[in-house]
């Protein structure tokens, strides 16, 4: 059973930084690609960025390229999101993903699980 528990959402200021956490268990974690996703009040879940199994490969949203950044410590079995420069169209519950089948990098649209979340909130 893979379970995904995320950690460090909370009320940040405008301009701020906040590092989301996710941790991941119930299988070789180093076998799979994970990915974050955000679901802002009355819209859609949306892709923000995805991690390859190996690490060596990221890939963000537009709205947060180059102001956030996705990794992994294989070791700790968790995946990061480090987010900079915050704004309030930030706000949002963050979801961890993972990747259904192992060596498969496309946690976008692939076949994933879902942590429960964590809500991030950026005030002006």
């Amino acid at each position: 059973q893979v379970q995904l528990v995320e950690s460090g959402g909370k009320l940040v200021q405008a301009g701020g930084s906040l590092r989301l956490s996710c941790a991941a268990s119930g299988r070789t974690f180093t076998l799979y690609a994970m990915g974050w996703f955000r679901q802002a009040p009355g819209k859609e879940r949306e892709f923000v960025a995805q991690i390859s199994w190996s690490g060596g490969s990221t890939l963000y949203a537009d709205s947060v390229k180059g102001r956030f950044t996705i990794s992994r410590d294989n070791a700790l079995n968790t995946v990061y999101l480090q987010m900079n420069s915050l704004t309030p169209e930030d706000t949002a519950v963050y979801y961890c993903a993972a990747q259904r089948y192992t060596f498969t990098d496309n946690v976008r649209n692939g076949e994933k699980y879902w942590g429960k979340g964590t809500l991030v909130t950026v005030s002006s």
